[in-house]
C-alpha cells in the first residue's frame, strides 16, 4: 500500500491570482516568471533525557518573481499576497546602477503539467506522538545493548516540498516528500570516546523508521568495535572506497568543479577540460534530479526546468556540466535543470542534485584480494574541494585493514584522504555494479546557500594519500 503526497492548498487557491500576476508582469517586460513555494517539515530529536520535537530547517512559503528589463534580469520575493503594482514597485527598486551582465530572453516551450510522489506512510498518517514513541524505544534498546554507550542521538525529519511555476504558457506543479534519519551511538572507554554516525534518507515517509531499527544492533557494535581502532601510517595507498565514500569522491572531485555558474565566474579548471579525458575509462559520473531517486530528485528545478540526467564524465572524458539557466545563457548551453534556490529568498544557483558513479562489473570480494596493503574506507566526516586547483581533501571515519588480499580485523579511525583529482579519478581501477546513494546532509556553495543533495556510487578502487 502507498499513499500520494498531497499537493498545497495554499498554492491551489493562491493560483489564479499568481496567473494574474505574471500576465500583468509580461505586459511590462519581455520575460516574467513566479516561482511560488510551499515547504513544510518537521524535525524528531531523541537522545540520553531529552527529546526534541521541531519545526525543519527547511521550512517557508512565499513567492520570487523574474523579470528580464531588457538587458538583464532582475528579482524580487515576497511573503505575503500583493497586488500586481506593489510587486512592480519591488521590482523597479532592485534596480542597480552598476554594470550589469547581460543575457538574452529566455523562451522556453508551453508546458502545462502537474506531479506528486508516494510513500510508504504518511509522516502526519502516523503522528508525531508514535514517531517519537519509536525513536525512545530505539534510543532505550541501545542502551540495553551496550555498557559502554555514553549516548545515542537519533533524528528524524521528514518535509513535504511543493512548487508552482508560473511563465507564459508554462505552468508546473510539483508535490513530493523526503525524510532523512540518523543513528549516532557514542560509547566511552575510559578517556577513549568513540562514535558512528549511520545516516538514512530517500524519498520515503515515516517507514524509513523501520530502516533504523534494522541497523540498530550493528550500528552500536561498530561503535563499540572503533574502541579498538588504531592510527594509519601517512602515505599513498591503494584503497577500496566504500558507495558513501565513492559519493564523497563523486560531490568534491566532480561535483562542485562542474557547476557552470563556476564557469562563467572562471572559478573552475574543468572549464578548460571539456571533451578531454579526466579519469580512468572506468569513470562514468552522473548528476540530475532524475539520475536517480533520492532526497535531490524532482520534476523541475526552481526556474521551471524539467529535471534530467546529465552524464558529465562518460568513460573517462569530461562531457558536460550541470548548469542553471542564467550561466546556461551566458554559456550558450541548454540548462540542465539544476537551478536550485535555498529558498524563495534567495538566488538560484547550479547546485547538485544526485551525484554518483556508475557501476562497473567487478566483484568486491576480489578488489579486497587484489590489495597487497590497504585500506576500505568507510563512512565520512566531511569534505572539501578547491575547483581551481583540483585539490580533494576529505575525513573518513574509519578504514578496515587489507593485507595481503584479506581484511585483518584492524581498524584505523580517523582516517584523512587526500589527493590531485585527475590522478585519482584516473587509478580508478576497479567498480562493483551495485549503485547505492546517501543524502541525510546538506551542501553550500562556498560557506552559505545550503541544499539538500544525494551522492553515492559502486564499491570503487583507487590510489589516494592517507594520513
Amino acid at each position: 500500500m502507498s499513499a500520494r503526497v498531497p499537493y498545497s492548498p495554499y498554492l491551489s487557491s493562491a493560483r489564479s491570482g499568481f496567473r494574474r500576476l505574471v500576465r500583468r508582469l509580461r505586459r511590462e517586460y519581455a520575460y516574467a516568471s513566479l516561482l511560488a513555494t510551499d515547504c513544510a517539515g518537521t524535525r524528531f530529536e531523541v537522545r540520553r533525557g531529552q527529546v526534541s520535537v521541531l519545526d525543519s530547517r527547511w521550512n517557508e512559503r512565499g513567492c520570487v518573481v523574474r523579470v528580464h528589463d531588457g538587458t538583464g534580469y532582475r528579482e524580487a520575493s515576497f511573503n505575503r499576497q500583493l497586488a500586481p503594482e506593489q510587486v512592480l514597485r519591488l521590482l523597479e527598486g532592485t534596480a542597480g546602477g552598476g554594470a550589469r551582465m547581460e543575457y538574452p530572453v529566455h523562451r522556453s516551450p508551453p508546458l502545462r503539467r502537474r506531479w506528486r510522489s508516494s510513500v510508504r506512510l504518511l509522516p502526519q498518517a502516523a503522528g508525531p506522538e508514535r514517531i517519537l514513541a519509536r525513536l525512545v524505544d530505539l534510543r532505550d534498546r541501545a542502551f540495553a545493548r551496550s555498557s559502554l554507550l555514553a549516548d545515542v542521538r537519533l533524528g528524524f525529519e521528514a518535509v513535504t516540498v511543493r512548487k508552482l511555476f508560473l511563465s507564459g504558457g508554462r505552468e508546473l506543479e510539483q508535490a513530493y516528500l523526503w525524510s532523512q534519519g540518523s543513528l549516532v551511538p557514542v560509547v566511552r572507554r575510559g578517556d577513549d570516546t568513540r562514535y558512528v554516525h549511520e545516516a538514512f534518507s530517500g524519498l520515503k515517509g515515516a517507514e524509513l523508521l523501520d530502516e533504523m531499527e534494522g541497523k540498530l544492533e550493528r550500528t552500536v557494535a561498530l561503535a563499540e568495535e572503533l574502541l579498538t581502532a588504531g592510527r594509519v601510517s601517512p602515505g599513498m595507498y591503494e584503497v577500496i572506497l566504500s558507495p558513501e565514500i565513492a559519493g564523497l569522491l563523486a560531490h568534491e572531485a566532480f561535483g562542485h568543479g562542474v557547476e557552470a555558474d563556476m564557469f562563467v565566474k572562471g572559478r573552475a579548471r574543468a572549464a578548460d577540460y571539456l571533451g578531454a579525458p579526466v579519469a580512468s575509462e572506468l569513470v562514468t559520473l552522473h548528476d540530475g534530479p532524475r539520475a536517480a531517486r533520492q532526497v535531490g530528485s524532482y520534476w523541475f528545478d526552481d526556474e521551471g526546468t524539467l529535471g534530467g540526467d546529465t552524464v558529465t564524465v562518460e568513460k573517462g572524458v569530461f562531457r558536460a556540466g550541470i548548469s542553471d539557466l542564467l550561466s546556461a545563457l551566458a554559456l550558450g548551453t541548454p540548462p540542465t535543470g539544476h537551478g536550485r534556490r535555498e529558498s524563495f529568498e534567495r538566488k538560484a544557483y547550479a547546485r547538485m542534485a544526485n551525484t554518483f558513479f556508475a557501476g562497473g562489473t567487478d566483484r568486491l570480494q576480489d578488489m579486497i584480494a587484489s590489495i597487497r596493503r590497504g585500506y576500505l574506507l568507510e563512512k565520512f566526516s566531511s569534505g572539501m574541494e578547491d575547483p581551481r586547483n583540483w585539490g580533494l581533501q576529505g575525513i573518513v571515519l574509519y578504514g578496515r585493514e587489507i593485507a595481503d588480499g584479506q581484511l585483518t580485523g584492524r581498524l584505523v579511525s580517523p582516517v584523512i584522504m587526500t589527493g590531485y583529482v585527475p590522478d585519482v579519478l584516473g587509478s580508478v581501477s576497479a567498480a562493483t555494479g551495485e549503485v547505492s546513494l546517501v543524502g541525510s546532509g546538506m551542501c553550500g556553495k562556498g560557506h552559505k546557500e545550503y541544499m539538500k543533495n544525494s551522492m553515492g556510487g559502486p564499491y570503487l578502487k583507487c590510489r589516494l594519500r592517507l594520513g
